[in-house]
């Protein structure tokens, strides 16, 4: 018998999940003889491509690892004291392991299903209750992106509360960080805003000025007492945000104490890798006054249906797909993950941990600074907590030298250089950088005395004095067992890709492969700073030229910009860019963006905050974009018009015919493409934004291409552009990588969020050509399976010319209401089945909105289908009046264990019925936390920190 010894299993058969029996069985049930037939009828040919995508050859799992093993030794870890923001931690085993590499967590969606999320909504509580402690504010949220972005958010929330409409001057201390400074270029100029630079101790209020912004500690290492600054500011009306650095604050008094309105900054030193730019977490807290113009999620505590202690996430009525235009923000994701992370570093190590890493780093800077001095360097900072900084003068070449011999990297500008202790600083290191200044001294390491003995430099007016992390949370769990038990016990409470499939419409809650994660904590990817010398990132420039080349042939574009952090900061990117377009041509005028009614939310909050007056296209009765209307609009704004935001697929799940005809109405009145790529998961292999006429478009990394959702964060929305845009993709202040024209920083890193970059570089490189495309059928195939199941028990609102949908598909539940259901019953009683509901109500209000994915088998697509249809059958009954119409299975979903095994069981319907509704669902039951979550209850009374538990039991059964 021969043997096939060239035999190597290929990646693509682990990702997508259907075999080639069960393919047969779901064209069976479809009505087609093919997949290559379900793709013609759903995809128009005049888009389709005729070539396959060049790209390399699959790699095995194995392969691709050695592969990018050897990669990342290109990078070289050098010992980095270069601070500017990013410092080197130590995650700790126990979170890296349960936490950071662990599906149950890192799979999780947004947690809008408040029931079944209440771990990691408890773990952004943690975080948010962190937040305000050491920051000394009232209101905290639950993450954003990262500094640079928050501080713009700031600026951008004191200009939408200013009293003042005039004012438009926003000062801004020099000595914040460059990157910082450069986000806040970007934001700025679409309003008219004025940013101000200069020396806060110079700066004199005007009545043009609404908001000013500084760092704490200052960019430079030195610590101000900015007292008198914030009530000279106070006193003109004018509002202060401090970008303070959370673990100075142990020792620092909290900005909060001293005046200020908003304090911004990152968590990224509680635990997080460097990961060259991210992902890491930024917070945002600020006074209770301002919640309702917070940006981002904020958790808040409420009650459920039982009255007992539960979690949501609160306000939701300031996101932006309510308030669309009208947002203050267009932020739709978080860092969630990251946020987590930082909040168990904290309740890890608790109060006396932390302050006891800072002392130790505040030390170890003191300690080198005397050391220095002894040996005749001036040390220029007066007051500083963990960077220190020397003029050096004609020595700064070669303590340059010196340091790269001995792999350290500290921060140099001109002369000027700068050196900061972080967690993982050592005495070793002094000693080692103490013999490096003293040999280029020719003084002998022997003879060099290095200081031990030190106290703060720190004056007792600048110091805390206030407690902090005073809640058991941050005080019961300092050994391994009782953290690692605190973390499972929240984990357990949350339902995840490990449990079940997670339909969403819009949000590709894909395989996110095991092989794809590993590389990601790797140490020569994690322990990066973004602003390391070129020469020591060469493995991370490999992944970004490949990656960058991937995605433009995947797209049909010239060029990628790996920048921009998060689905709508692409969508902010990617209008900015075609703004910079416009304006270097001389087309000032041209601020007009058409938006379809269907839109994604984002969409138009991204136009508006890019500076441009949006104009709604209608849509049709079959969800289709009005082209006549279309037509219309850009011919009566042709002399304004910017650009078209167009999803595609379509928000409603169809390839409309009429997309080239789309594009090139925009084109002929002067407008360019922008490419909503929510949807990218129906093209890739089979048509691309290029294809249809777009000029930009963003990816949803987190979506089609895997990087995980990580319970509301990390994402990633790189930009592709067509060659003419090319030139103004975004820079960097620090890092050159500037193209000619290019519009300032989107985000505090070159790279974004590199580190997970990593992650979706695997997937291609794993899937090849074929098995990209095959994905791409493959999600096709399911949707159309399901909806072949599904259409006779629900009325699916949207399909294309043939009948059919394209990834996703929309179920209309509007008519339940005439028997008092809701779409927000079925959404709680799918928990009961053990599935987390589909997209609630978007599009269309009072529907669901179904994404299966190429990752799910037959077998789990019919345990959805089966519990859906096992739902409308309840809901028949309710409608026949078989089943009682507000003591029913649904209205009372989900059901808890507690409920289950009460001693009284008082309703109309078994308790069988309630818990184990179908056969299946008893073999793997997960059982959600709480009952239904009262979301009124919890926005009347707004509670965002960690309350004392039996205090508020109290109160809530009073």
């Amino acid at each position: 018998m021969g043997l096939n010894i060239q035999y190597r299993e290929a990646f693509e058969k682990r990702h997508i999940a259907p075999d080639q029996e069960q393919t047969a069985e779901m064209l069976q049930v479809i009505g087609v003889d093919s997949v290559d037939t379900l793709i013609s009828q759903t995809i128009p040919e005049k888009i389709r491509l005729k070539d396959k995508l060049n790209l390399p050859a699959a790699k095995s799992e194995t392969a691709y690892l050695a592969t990018l093993k050897q990669t990342s030794l290109l990078n070289k870890v050098f010992k980095s004291f270069i601070g500017q923001g990013y410092y080197d931690t130590h995650t700790p085993g126990v979170i890296l392991r349960n936490v950071m590499e662990n599906p149950g967590w890192y799979t999780q969606y947004t947690p809008y299903q408040a029931e079944i999320a209440q771990g990691r909504l408890q773990a952004l509580l943690n975080f948010q209750t962190m937040v305000i402690d050491l920051t000394g504010m009232e209101i905290a949220n639950a993450s954003l992106l990262d500094e640079g972005t928050a501080a713009a958010e700031a600026m951008f929330m004191q200009y939408s509360l200013r009293k003042n409409q005039q004012a438009n001057k926003f000062f801004v201390s020099s000595l914040v960080f460059p990157q910082t400074i450069d986000i806040l270029k970007t934001r700025a100029n679409p309003y008219g805003i004025e940013l101000v630079f200069g020396d806060h101790q110079s700066f004199e209020p005007t009545a043009d000025f609404f908001g000013a912004a500084i760092q704490y500690p200052a960019g430079n290492g030195e610590v101000f007492d900015y007292t008198a600054f914030a009530a000279s500011l106070h006193a003109s009306n004018i509002k202060l945000t401090v970008i303070a650095d959370l673990l100075s604050l142990t020792l620092l008094s909290p900005p909060g104490e001293w005046g200020a309105d908003i304090v911004v900054g990152t968590s990224q030193r509680f635990g997080v890798p460097m990961g060259f730019g991210g992902p890491h977490a930024a917070y945002f807290a600020t006074k209770e006054e301002y919640k309702r113009s917070i940006p981002g999620r904020i958790i808040g505590v409420t009650i459920d249906s039982h009255n007992d202690y539960a979690l949501r996430m609160a306000l939701q009525t300031r996101e932006q797909h309510i308030r669309r235009d009208k947002a203050t923000s267009n932020i739709c994701t978080a860092q969630a993950l990251l946020a987590i992370m930082a909040g168990f570093y904290a309740s890890y190590h608790g109060p006396a941990g932390l302050k006891a890493i800072a002392e130790r780093t505040h030390g170890l800077a003191i300690s080198l600074a005397e050391t220095l001095e002894k040996l005749g360097y001036k040390q220029l900072n007066t007051v500083f907590f963990d960077t220190i900084r020397f003029d050096l003068g004609d020595l700064v070449g070669p303590i340059h030298k010196e340091c790269l011999d001995n792999e350290i990297n500290l921060h140099y500008q001109g002369s000027v250089v700068t050196i900061a202790f972080d967690e993982t600083s050592l005495f070793d290191d002094v000693k080692t950088l103490a013999r490096i200044f003293a040999k280029v001294k020719a003084v002998a390491s022997d003879q060099v005395e290095v200081i031990a003995d030190v106290d703060t430099v720190i004056p007792a007016a600048l110091q805390r004095r206030s407690a902090y992390l005073t809640h058991p949370v941050f005080n019961s769990y300092h050994s391994e067992h009782e953290i690692l038990r605190y973390i499972k016990s929240l984990e357990a409470k949350d339902l995840s890709l490990c449990h079940s499939m997670i339909a969403l419409g819009s949000c590709t809650m894909k395989l996110n492969a095991t092989a794809e994660m590993i590389p990601v904590t790797w140490s020569h990817f994690g322990r990066i700073h973004p602003f390391a010398p070129s020469d020591q990132v060469l493995g991370y420039y490999n992944v970004f030229n490949e990656l960058n080349a991937w995605l433009s042939e995947i797209t049909g574009f010239a060029a990628m910009s790996l920048q921009p952090n998060a689905g709508a900061q692409g969508e902010y990117a990617g209008l900015m860019v075609i703004r910079a377009y416009h304006q270097d041509r001389g087309d000032h005028h041209r601020n007009v963006a058409l938006i379809p009614a269907s839109a994604h939310g984002t969409n138009p909050a991204s136009a508006a905050m890019a500076g441009m007056k949006i104009v709604v296209v209608k849509s049709m009765e079959n969800g289709n974009i009005d082209v006549e209307d279309l037509k219309a609009k850009a011919e009566q704004y042709k002399n304004e018009l910017s650009c078209l935001m167009v999803t595609y697929p379509s928000t409603h799940g169809v390839f409309e015919e009429s997309i080239i005809d789309i594009c090139n109405i925009i084109h002929e009145n002067g407008g360019q493409v922008y490419m909503d790529g929510a949807n990218m998961n129906a093209q890739v292999g089979l048509t691309s934004p290029a294809t249809i006429g777009a000029d930009v478009c963003h990816l949803n990394l987190h979506k089609t291409f895997c990087i995980p959702h990580g319970g509301g964060g990390p994402g990633m929305g790189p930009i592709g552009v067509a060659k003419h845009l090319v030139p103004y993709l975004p820079g960097h202040a620090v890092i050159d990588i500037n193209n000619e024209k290019s519009i300032p920083a989107v985000s505090s890193a070159p790279w974004g969020s590199a580190s997970i970059l990593i992650i979706s570089h695997a997937y291609i490189a794993m899937m090849g050509a074929d098995g990209l495309t095959n994905a791409t059928r493959y999600a096709i195939l399911n949707a159309n399976y399901m909806k072949a199941r599904l259409e006779k028990h629900y009325p699916v609102l949207y399909s294309g010319a043939n009948g059919r949908c394209a990834h996703e598909m929309i179920l209309d539940c509007r008519s339940f209401k005439n028997a008092g259901i809701e779409v927000t019953d079925i959404a709680k009683r799918l928990m009961d089945y053990g599935f987390h509901a589909p997209t609630v109500s978007f599009p269309v209000a009072g529907t669901l909105m179904v994404e299966p994915t190429e990752s799910e088998p037959m077998h789990e697509l019919d345990r959805f289908c089966d519990a859906l249809i096992a739902i409308r059958n309840e809901i028949a009954e309710v409608e026949a009046g078989q089943a009682d119409a507000k003591d029913n299975a649904l209205k009372n979903a989900p059901h808890t264990q507690g409920v289950i095994t009460a001693n009284e069981w008082n309703h109309t319907y078994t308790r069988q019925q309630a818990a184990f509704p179908l056969p299946y669902v008893a073999s793997r039951k997960f059982w959600p936390s709480v009952g239904r979550v009262n979301d009124s209850h919890g926005d009347r009374s707004l509670i965002c920190a960690c309350p004392p538990l039996e205090s508020y039991a109290e109160e809530t059964v009073a």
